[in-house]
């Protein structure tokens, strides 16, 4: 028996149409998740570098929480307790059609599914950032934040203007790889019915038995965004300043020497 794919059977009509809906909501999870994940770092560091004893211990128990327990439990704890434990209202007024709440493409992120996948990648992504920052910050030399201090700046110009950007050029290529795990690591909210790339190929290979050429062309959506994420991070992430060439000065003699 020989076996032949049909790229038809996914790359049009209602499969097609999936696949898109899936990319684009992928796509658009990674944004949301990554931004909150950013200002989510960004707090929990300035608690970090805080006197409260209270602070700091906070800041270590969550890392260690979200660090240590496998991203899946975490989706569907929010999914399943944390929006379930909603008021009712709430739960009502998120279920309900919205027209206004859609990026473009018509994809819906005022539904349960968006927003606990959005939050849950955030704080899974942001107990991993935290760390990679840190370690940033620990190659600054500790004499810039004496000087620092010594001139008056408050703790919050000296970590977002003097310490977190240097902090982020030594560690932007793990930072990197952290924003571009939640991209990837959004296909397991497939377990809470979120309808992102992986549930949307998972539905062809169902609709109509087309697994190989669903899932390739799946493999090679998240392939191209990876690739595209990565090189938009690199373009535009902090670099290194350019140090001038120094200028070797020769003083000649009269003999040539």
């Amino acid at each position: 028996m020989n076996w032949h794919p049909d790229w038809a059977g996914v790359l049009t009509g209602q499969p097609l149409q999936w696949i898109i809906s899936g990319f684009l909501t992928t796509l658009y999870v990674s944004i949301v998740g990554s931004l909150l994940a950013t200002l989510l770092t960004v707090l929990l560091l300035a608690l970090r570098m805080s006197s409260s004893r209270l602070a700091r211990g906070a800041v270590a128990a969550f890392v260690s929480a979200f660090r240590n327990t496998p991203l899946l439990v975490q989706l569907l704890f929010w999914y399943f307790a944390a929006y379930g434990a909603l008021p009712q209202s709430w739960r009502f007024y998120i279920g309900d059609n919205h027209p206004w709440a859609s990026f473009p493409g018509n994809i819906a992120w005022l539904t349960p599914e968006f927003l606990c996948a959005a939050w849950g990648l955030a704080l899974f992504t942001a107990a991993f950032l935290v760390e990679e920052v840190q370690a940033g910050l620990n190659s600054v030399p500790k004499g810039q934040t004496e000087a620092a201090i010594s001139q008056g700046f408050s703790r919050k110009t000296l970590l977002l203007s003097i310490l977190l950007p240097q902090a982020l050029i030594n560690a932007w290529q793990p930072i990197t790889g952290q924003y571009l795990n939640l991209m990837k690591l959004s296909s397991l909210a497939t377990g809470i019915g979120f309808s992102e790339l992986t549930y949307q190929v998972s539905q062809i290979e169902s609709y109509n038995a087309h697994a190989f050429e669903g899932f390739a062309v799946g493999t090679l959506l998240y392939l191209a965004l990876g690739l595209i994420l990565g090189w938009l991070m690199t373009a535009f992430g902090p670099k290194r300043p350019q140090h001038r060439p120094q200028v070797v000065l020769k003083e000649e003699t009269r003999d040539g020497v």
